[in-house]
């Protein structure tokens, strides 16, 4: 278990645990250093194209941000979160297949992505399917109880789904 295969630690096995157990405001900082180690790709380089891909849409320039993660993904396409990156970036710019494309890339290196499924659960409203997002949320808790916006998501997309056959 070299460089890539990083994303599967024990460290992070220790924090999925906490995660579960953890109130919300420790849950908050737990997710902090989650995302922090899925952040390293055990390569400077590769973590330098996470970083302008980030810094590129942060600055709202998105596709720049879609170039940079595809140079990630290209040189390290086991390392999950340059596509998660990727797929992130692909929602902004409205690709909707491409960014599910992505997630799905993210979710086979990386079961436990939270991230990954809760943009999958809102990619699935925006497509107007709420039973499929609601499912994308479901997993997304059980793996991070707490994950900020997708409790209030699963009670909303409940009560519009609670009049309709599932």
């Amino acid at each position: 278990m070299g460089g890539l295969a990083a994303a599967q630690t024990p460290d992070l096995d220790s924090l999925f645990e906490e995660l579960k157990e953890a109130d919300a405001q420790s849950a908050a900082r737990i997710e902090r250093e989650i995302w922090n180690e899925w952040s390293k790709s055990g390569s400077a380089t590769m973590d330098l194209l996470l970083q302008r891909g980030r810094d590129a849409m942060a600055a709202g320039d998105v596709a720049a941000a879609i170039e940079h993660f595809t140079a990630l993904t290209d040189h390290a396409p086991d390392f999950a979160e340059g596509w998660n990156a990727r797929a992130t970036a692909y929602f902004q710019a409205g690709e909707l297949g491409p960014s599910v494309n992505d997630i799905a890339q993210t979710l086979t290196l990386n079961p436990r992505h939270f991230g990954a499924l809760s943009g999958l659960g809102m990619i699935f409203e925006q497509l107007e399917q709420p039973e499929k997002a609601l499912e994308a949320y479901e997993a997304a808790l059980a793996i991070h109880p707490h994950l900020e916006g997708v409790i209030e998501a699963v009670e909303r997309l409940e009560a519009e789904t609670a009049g309709t056959d599932l």
